[in-house]
């Protein structure tokens, strides 16, 4: 499980995908969610004030470890590209707030 020498096993605990700081502002995003609920493209690249390459590649990297879904659609007969937390995504969110608030707030 851990065990580098040298390395606090909290900080191993770390998610290295999420915690890149516009990944975890996107992760952080969409789990205040209900579960049901996605956001659309435009609205996350706005609200994050990310660029669309910027948001595109960091949604491309979330997708491929399954933390979030991306669906793409036809609305009012234009594309619309649709996100959402997935179980996993939400899963390792938590983790990682836990890793952080464990660093954050030791006991």
């Amino acid at each position: 499980m851990f065990g580098r020498p040298g390395v606090d096993p909290t900080m191993e605990a770390l998610d290295p995908v999420i915690h890149q700081p516009a990944r975890l502002q996107i992760m952080s995003a969409l789990c205040q969610l209900p579960d049901a609920l996605r956001v659309d493209f435009t609205f996350l690249k706005d609200h994050l004030r990310l660029t669309d390459g910027n948001l595109g590649a960091h949604l491309a990297t979330l997708e491929s470890k399954g933390y979030i879904a991306v669906n793409k659609e036809f609305v009012a007969r234009r594309p619309k590209t649709f996100v959402a937390a997935t179980a996993a995504g939400r899963a390792a969110f938590a983790s990682h707030v836990n890793a952080l608030n464990s660093i954050l707030l030791p006991k």
